[in-house]
């Protein structure tokens, strides 16, 4: 009579080849060779296809996971910005404002800590109305950057953006690389 097959699962593959090599004592192979054979054993060519499966098959998840992006909201976003990226105006709608501070969000740089001249700067180049102090404020108060009390250390709180604010960035991204040198040191100074 057939036995009903007994499936096997180990959490961390490493520590079940250390179990395994204590257990085979002196007549264990090298801590790579077990590694290879037991990825083997499971179907894969060897531990480093095991590994890149694994991987591929967890962003295959995570991306089966988004939901997609309301194109017409990116699209409502998209018309606030020039062709070189740039933000035109306030836009009146605080979901299109939003959506407008996710893609001023993605030009600061991350872990990184800013005076107020710096952050500043950083968002005059990303807009055209002339009111970065209006846009840091609002980056502060939808917890997209953060400052100490005094008003020095300004940082960009790492966060995952929703669909629409990655479908927004991605767009203006290329925006942004096309913009002419001229354009990009004007705005500094």
């Amino acid at each position: 009579m057939p036995k009903p097959p007994l499936p096997l699962r180990a959490e961390n593959l490493t520590k079940f080849v250390r179990a395994l090599s204590r257990q085979l004592g002196e007549a264990s192979p090298s801590h790579l060779t077990l590694m290879n054979m037991a990825a083997r054993a499971a179907g894969y060519q060897n531990i480093q296809h095991m590994r890149s499966a694994h991987a591929a098959a967890q962003r295959l998840s995570r991306a089966a996971d988004d939901p997609p992006p309301d194109a017409r909201t990116v699209e409502r976003a998209l018309h606030q910005f020039d062709a070189m990226g740039r933000l035109n105006r306030w836009p009146s709608k605080r979901s299109v404002q939003t959506l407008a501070l996710w893609a001023l969000w993605a030009t600061l740089p991350a872990d990184r800590s800013m005076q107020e001249r710096e952050i500043n700067d950083r968002l005059a180049r990303e807009h055209l109305f002339d009111d970065p102090a209006t846009l840091r404020r609002t980056m502060i108060s939808c917890e997209l950057l953060s400052r100490r009390r005094d008003g020095t250390d300004y940082r960009r709180i790492e966060q995952e953006p929703s669909a629409e604010a990655k479908a927004l960035i991605s767009a203006l991204g290329a925006r942004r690389r096309a913009r002419p040198p001229e354009v990009v040191d004007a705005s500094h100074g």
